[in-house]
């Protein structure tokens, strides 16, 4: 198993394709995938707020599906270190609490201005953007990142996608250069 972790935070999780996508790489081990309990209610609580037609049971299912598909994901006994922590976003600290708790490498976030790196690097953590830290995933391992990426575009069954359908999908979660470098192996998703 990989021993490089991040913690994602709830920006991330909230759109389903990009949720998906973190999970099919955890999934192949290409990095450990950590959240906790307030990530889960947080992107959960603000899905429901933008999408009345989803059910919270159905959400709950999701979040089930999470944790017992990505091995040790959970992260727990975080909540003390909270109070110390000082961030522009006070409502962000429970995310670097939990990425300090478990030893984490990175935060992906689409907020990178929530994670000053003056905060961030005395704890030996970074603040990466989800497309950046794509591609570095891609630099890491291109074959488990394909693999990931075509199995999650074959998952997709309402409606089925094509590879540049699913390119172009991705392009929308604002991915570019992940995209970017994706289309040169279109033909083998």
């Amino acid at each position: 198993m990989n021993a490089f972790t991040v913690v994602l935070d709830a920006c991330v999780l909230y759109p389903a394709h990009l949720r998906s996508l973190f999970m099919y790489m955890a999934r192949v081990d290409l990095f450990r995938a950590k959240w906790t309990a307030d990530i889960h209610d947080e992107w959960m609580r603000n899905l429901l707020e933008d999408r009345p037609d989803l059910s919270r049971e159905k959400l709950e299912r999701t979040r089930a599906l999470m944790d017992s598909n990505v091995r040790d994901a959970l992260a727990k006994r975080y909540e003390g270190l909270i109070p110390a922590l000082e961030l522009p976003d006070p409502d962000d600290r429970h995310v670097l609490a939990a990425a300090i708790r478990c030893g984490a490498d990175a935060i992906v976030t689409s907020n990178i201005r929530d994670f000053p790196a003056a905060v961030l690097t005395p704890f030996g953590i970074e603040a990466v953007e989800p497309d950046s830290f794509f591609c570095q995933q891609f630099g890491i391992d291109q074959a488990k990142v394909l693999s990931a990426v075509k199995t999650q575009r074959e998952s997709m069954k309402k409606p089925p996608m094509l590879s540049l359908e699913f390119l172009e999908l991705l392009e929308r979660q604002r991915l570019p250069l992940f995209v970017s470098e994706l289309r040169r192996f279109a033909d083998l998703l």
